[in-house]
């Protein structure tokens, strides 16, 4: 290009120049070659060659820091760094438009074919070294935009001073900006498609944010961490629907905090986390969403960073530390995972580009009213390859065993939480949203293809076949919350005991469509918040009888089909409502009844993991059989968890407040059968009654059973029997 004549040079130094490539840096002029640099700062310009010397001094063409000059004996574009000089002040700096792309055509084609799987490898900030200079490649998705800056300290937040590369085609901005390094805190100025300078904009690959309230993002690169669980992640794995799984979900802000009510670093908070899923016997811990968040309140449920572990409790590096810490404990994590919508904050993907790009134009597709926030389109290849990366991202880079994917059935439904005219139908007039079916059945298959992870879905209808393959026309999940189940038995445990007969349906009601999923019972955070008070807080009776009803209930929900979740604070019966900004009140464990919950919960998940009938067969319908699910009367439940090859485990709840002796029981085998669990038992806080550890199965038969036993059932109890083999 020849020198640029007065337009060009405007359009430099109003920040409107959509090219820069073809005005700055090294082109043709003629003959020779043609030298352009904008340098704002500087009151001179001199171009050197890489080892300092000088090649030529540049005539500054606009007063505003456009500089020019031709080297006539060059007949091609070389290697050069420019000296600058403003008063006493001299700098030596490459200039970003010396350097060719980062990005390949294959990138370019599989972004706007929605397959680039390895996204993040390729979009973000990634320090580097390019062509033989270290920096930082910037690239971002804009189709629509007019021009993309990255802006930071290190340019005065000057959008004029780096525009990026478009790319046309698969609407692609790049940089690489020579010598910026890991650290530096960046954004990108957008010019929009009608012409106007956007908001601020953080990078929505970046992997690293500030901490709030601030919302730039932090060149980091994919996460780095010289990881020690090569043992937990190569171990063989079964079917997951047959392992024993109890989650222990944790909010890691209010969890456990430090002097003075400090909240705790993921370096922090790992060994002392580690040590008590250990010590309760948990086999897995849930985070509720640590991908970066800009409303604390909103739990993580708001996330504005898809790659970008919250900063709020450390680096990438110490979330990946703590992830580490866990595994080389022996415990899995799970993380909550967001795609169902993003908030409007100015700085996120909200209008991204000056278009509704990353959510749909109309309000009747693209917003969530319940949340105030943005729904994606799924429909659009490059919405749906970013968030399927991100979920890649987390499981691979990360080490995350596994994710719960948060307000599922708000995606699957055009009309979810919509008035009559508030939606629009489907392509074939109905409700459901099949862009959003194609993208988790994708995004499922991906998963299990290129992690072994598992993906867990917060489901809250009777939506077919959520946990079932792909392939079998699912939606490819490994689990589903059974969500009918926990609000039908907290309905229950909440009746006095006098009218829990006339609702005796909420308890096995449940059982007519236990296997239709691979079920997770989930004791959530979203059942202890927002009015609901405690778990404890449901139980009825007076001060007793509520200890003694959450201990039979615990015991029914750690024998019932299914696997286990406890949200934190339950498992040693917080009588608090959970309050986010606030840690759990550890100190109720000076109290003998809250001491003899947890030991009951540690207990059971005990019992659970050591007994093959109470897990292997939780998915499948030969592992459950009644002995008499109809005793409305007496308020008991009496059923038999079997395993092939293994004990089977009978187990009686009494969910009346009086002990009933000589009660009457069908069991499947004759001979001594032992009491290997009663939440009655002392050590909980019980009375101690019961069957002194044993009993003999010598009656008649009984409920369907060949042969029966007289047993004690403790008030508001729950017993597990099994042969003692």
């Amino acid at each position: 290009m020849t020198r640029p004549d007065t337009q060009t040079c405007e359009a430099i130094v109003r920040g409107r120049l959509s090219d820069p490539f073809a005005v700055l840096g090294m082109h043709m002029d003629g003959a020779a070659i043609g030298l352009t640099v904008f340098a704002p700062d500087a009151g001179e310009v001199t171009v050197t060659d890489e080892a300092g010397k000088p090649l030529a001094e540049m005539e500054r063409i606009h007063p505003e820091g456009v500089f020019h000059t031709t080297f006539k004996r060059r007949k091609k574009p070389f290697p050069y760094r420019l000296h600058c000089r403003a008063g006493d002040h001299e700098w030596d700096r490459d200039d970003p438009y010396r350097f060719g792309p980062v990005l390949g055509e294959t990138d370019e084609y599989l972004i706007a074919e929605g397959r680039h799987e390895e996204l993040w490898t390729r979009l973000g900030a990634h320090p580097m070294t390019h062509e033989g200079v270290q920096g930082t490649a910037f690239a971002v998705w804009a189709p629509n935009a007019r021009r993309v800056s990255v802006v930071g300290h290190f340019n005065a937040w000057d959008g004029r001073r780096h525009p990026l590369r478009r790319r046309l085609g698969a609407g692609l901005w790049e940089l690489f900006v020579p010598g910026l390094s890991r650290g530096e805190v960046y954004k990108y100025e957008i010019v929009g498609a009608s012409g106007a300078v956007l908001p601020l904009k953080a990078d929505p690959l970046s992997f690293r944010q500030e901490s709030a309230p601030d919302t730039a993002s932090i060149v980091d690169g994919p996460i780095r961490y010289d990881w020690t669980d090569g043992d937990w992640r190569d171990r063989p794995k079964g079917n997951p629907q047959s392992e024993p799984i109890s989650i222990y979900e944790v909010h890691l802000g209010s969890w456990r905090r430090g002097d003075g009510d400090t909240v705790l670093s993921y370096a922090e908070v790992a060994p002392l986390l580690a040590d008590y899923v250990n010590d309760m016997g948990f086999t897995h811990v849930e985070f509720l969403p640590l991908s970066e968040h800009p409303y604390a309140p909103s739990w993580g449920y708001q996330p504005i960073g898809m790659f970008a572990p919250t900063s709020r409790f450390g680096s990438p590096q110490d979330f990946a530390g703590m992830i580490d810490h866990l595994h080389g404990a022996g415990i899995g994590v799970i993380m909550d995972w967001v795609p169902a919508h993003f908030p409007s904050d100015e700085h996120g993907l909200a209008r991204f580009d000056g278009t509704a790009l990353y959510e749909h134009d109309d309000p009747r597709l693209g917003f969530h009213k319940d949340w105030n926030t943005l729904i994606y389109n799924f429909g659009r290849n490059e919405v749906s390859n970013f968030l399927r990366a991100s979920a890649l991202y987390w499981l691979n880079e990360c080490h995350v065993d596994a994710l719960r994917v948060d307000a599922v059935a708000s995606m699957l439904y055009l009309d979810y939480s919509r008035e009559p005219g508030e939606w629009i139908p489907n392509r074939h007039g109905g409700r459901e949203n099949l862009d959003a079916i194609d993208f988790l059945r994708d995004a499922n298959v991906q998963v299990a293809q290129r992690t072994g992870g598992m993906t867990i879905a917060e489901e809250s209808t009777a939506f077919p076949g959520v946990s079932r393959p792909v392939d079998e026309d699912g939606l490819g999940f490994d689990f589903k919350w059974n969500m009918g189940w926990m609000h039908d038995t907290l309905e229950y445990i909440a009746e006095d005991p006098i009218n829990r007969r006339w609702h005796h349906d909420k308890m096995t009601f449940g059982l007519h469509y236990a296997f239709s999923e691979n079920f997770v019972l989930p004791i959530s955070h979203d059942e202890v918040v927002h009015g609901k008070g405690s778990l404890l807080g449901k139980m009825p009776g007076d001060d007793w009888q509520r200890f003694a009803n959450l201990r039979a209930y615990l015991g029914w929900m750690w024998t019932h089909p299914g696997k286990k979740l406890l949200f934190m604070g339950s498992e040693f019966a917080q009588d608090r409502e959970w309050n986010h900004d606030r840690s759990l009140d550890w100190h109720l464990l000076d109290d003998s009844r809250h001491a003899g919950i947890q030991r009951l919960v540690r207990d059971l998940n005990g019992v659970y993991r050591s007994h093959p009938a109470l897990h292997a067969l939780d998915c499948d319908p030969e592992g459950f059989r009644w002995i008499d699910g109809g005793d409305a009367e007496n308020n008991v439940f009496s059923f038999l968890r079997l395993a092939n090859d293994a004990p089977p485990v009978a187990v009686i709840c009494n969910m009346a407040p009086v002990q009933r002796d000589n009660f009457r029981v069908g069991l499947p085998s004759h001979g001594p059968w032992r009491e290997i669990f009663n939440s009655d038992a002392i050590e909980y806080g019980g009375t101690g009654s019961g069957n002194g550890g044993f009993i003999t199965a010598d009656g008649q038969g009984w409920h369907g059973q060949p042969v029966s036993a007289g047993l004690a059932l403790p008030p508001l109890a729950t017993l597990i029997l099994t042969p003692d083999i």
